[in-house]
């Protein structure tokens, strides 16, 4: 039987006891007294527990303790229906907790269930059976319609349709054949796929994803931080408080005639200062909002950054394959000494080993053998580009910063705004190829979405200044940098600090590839579409699991429910509360009214945090 199951079976049956309790009229004492305290132990026997183990502990001013010296208080008084009743409907509460809670865990429960206990490696003609931590980079694994893939692979045989929504959110299927990259986690819907290993387990996408969620509830945001703090001085205070409240007016309206009623008052105020509503409801409101990102295909490191989001005031952009789809194509090669023919495959043997898109494009255009061992020693000079040795001679490919710092006269610039690649060998001026690359569609409506905020936007990149420049003014952003190394970026991040006060954030959104750095300095480092990535991974604080912009509109809306719902739950309990207490103190409150004050609120303020999970209306 389940636990839940049992919890319900078991109040139930404290409240048919306290029922039938009541019922029975002043000739049944001896009955009334054992039915009420049956029905007291049974729905109160697990907070009687935790408060007795708690103070063996240190910790003795928590909610368990508040609720035994209260109910205890009451019976001894000779309230014992609402004695029980007050540990009914606290039990009631902890099961719309329990409730709550694993339905926030339930919201990712497709992640969790992405994990692959087994999977089959191709051996010779057999195929064996074995786990996903036993794999090695090379192994080529076999995996059937409907399996899962255990690792992040490539298709060297076959053709499918891939389930990737648990990965990313997209419902789409995602076409697969050979030479395409497959991530773990993802279901196989169609034919059967034999993948190469490119990652071993714990570092492919399943075993991230899974160790970003498990973590994320580490970190706290504020609210959290200042719900734990405010609960460890309230509780003691409130139970000073009631302990002043019983003994001290009877010491100066007579003694016997007034402590009883003085000393109800102080056990219904205990009542009601229990901080159960705002100990459970804003991590959950938080640990809700985290869970519903991940429905999204936004991973979200912890409450901490979910916070932070909504007090972004300025946002720096990496360019390429952030704010353009990153596909470049050669449009242009131009050569000044010899044959166009010769400059790119003098490029593409210095960016072979490269994994930036540009280099791909370059490469790919050359028509080079890529299996081919060429004599070259290659060495990347971040954000400039390669210096090769190649045969004995010095080629340098890059940007123009590269050629100015090796004194080389660029005697021919190209007429248009392009990504130029600049090529010299032995220090004298080959030519240059350019290359185009393509703004995302829903980049300009994103860009209006962030400046109708009031955020600021800006682009920092790598490449030349023609280009950068042609982005920054068709998406109209609030400002650019071009050709930045990564020190540079980093410089400007700190320069846009200084110009914000404490409680303005700064975001930078990349492919978390080369941008480590600024990812890590930035408030809130966000990576995209590179949750195969481990230096995307480790330092930004937010993936988004797919290359569309569209992701980081639905993380400010996530961050702004999750931020506003949890301060309702904060003004609506510490409200309540604060009225109630009052009321109790002055003798105007009951211990009926004390329970809606701590068992409602906690109530309402539990089912207020599940509407967090709901993201159906977030596009």
């Amino acid at each position: 039987m389940k636990k839940s199951t049992k919890d319900i079976i078991r109040i139930a049956v404290a409240i048919v006891l306290g029922i039938v309790a009541g019922f029975l009229n002043e000739s049944y004492t001896v009955a009334k007294l054992i039915l009420f305290s049956a029905a007291y132990l049974i729905s109160g026997y697990k907070v009687l527990y935790k408060a007795i183990t708690n103070i063996f502990h240190g910790e003795i001013f928590d909610e368990n303790f508040l609720m035994c010296i209260a109910s205890i208080g009451a019976f001894a008084l000779g309230d014992y229906r609402e004695s029980v009743f007050v540990m009914v409907f606290y039990n009631i509460g902890e099961m719309f907790e329990d409730y709550a809670v694993n339905r926030s865990r339930n919201s990712i429960k497709n992640l969790i269930d992405l994990k692959i206990n087994t999977c089959f490696k191709k051996q010779g003609n057999k195929r064996v059976e074995v786990k996903p931590e036993e794999l090695k980079v090379g192994d080529i694994i076999v995996v059937n319609p409907g399996e899962k893939v255990a690792v992040d692979s490539v298709v060297v045989k076959g053709e499918s349709n891939l389930n990737i929504s648990h990965l990313n959110g997209e419902s789409i299927p995602k076409a697969v054949g050979v030479g395409s990259e497959v991530l773990s986690g993802s279901i196989n819907l169609l034919g059967v796929l034999e993948l190469e290993v490119k990652k071993t387990y714990e570092n492919s996408a399943v075993s991230v994803i899974l160790n970003m969620v498990e973590n994320a509830a580490v970190r706290k945001s504020k609210s959290e931080k200042f719900i734990t703090k405010f609960a460890k001085y309230y509780t003691p205070a409130v139970v000073i408080s009631a302990v002043v409240l019983a003994f001290v007016p009877p010491l100066f309206l007579g003694f016997s005639a007034t402590f009883f009623d003085w000393f109800k008052r102080a056990l219904t105020f205990l009542v009601i200062s229990c901080p159960c509503a705002l100990v459970i409801s804003v991590p959950l409101a938080y640990f809700g909002g985290i869970a519903g990102a991940s429905s999204l295909g936004i991973l979200i490191k912890g409450g901490n950054y979910l916070e932070n989001l909504t007090k972004v005031k300025s946002i720096c952009f990496d360019k390429t394959g952030t704010l353009t789809k990153g596909v470049f194509k050669v449009t242009e090669v131009k050569a000044v000494s010899g044959k166009e023919e010769e400059l790119i495959k003098l490029a593409a043997i210095a960016e072979m080993h490269s994994t930036h898109p540009i280099a791909k494009a370059i490469v790919d255009e050359s028509k080079i053998d890529k299996s081919k061992e060429y004599n070259a020693e290659i060495k990347e000079l971040a954000g400039l580009g390669i210096e090769a040795k190649i045969d004995n001679d010095i080629v340098l490919a890059g940007n123009i910063k590269l050629m100015e710092q090796n004194n080389i006269n660029i005697s021919v610039m190209p007429k248009n705004c392009k990504t130029v690649v600049f090529v010299a060998k032995n220090n004298e001026f080959c030519g240059y190829i350019a290359i185009d690359d393509e703004i995302k569609p829903e980049a300009e409506k994103v860009i209006e979405q962030l400046t109708a905020k009031g955020i600021n936007t800006y682009m920092l990149t790598g490449d030349n200044e023609e280009s950068a420049k042609a982005v920054a003014n068709r998406l109209k952003l609030t400002g650019y940098r071009s050709e930045l190394t990564p020190k540079g970026k980093m410089e400007f991040i700190e320069d846009i600090k200084k110009k914000h006060n404490k409680n303005e954030k700064i975001a930078f959104l990349g492919d978390g590839i080369n941008d480590a750095p600024v990812l890590s300095l930035a408030d809130v480092g966000i990576s995209m579409g590179s949750i195969g990535s481990d230096s995307a991974v480790e330092a930004s604080d937010i993936v988004i699991m797919d290359d569309n912009l569209k992701g980081l509109i639905r993380a400010f809306k996530v961050s702004g429910n999750t931020n506003k719902i949890a301060k309702e739950n904060i003004y609506f309990a510490l409200t309540v509360k604060a009225v109630v207490l009052i009321l109790g103190a002055l003798g105007l409150a009951n211990m009926w009214l004390a329970v809606f004050a701590d068992v409602g609120v906690s109530v309402i303020a539990i089912i207020n945090s599940l509407r967090v999970l709901n993201t159906k209306k977030i596009k």
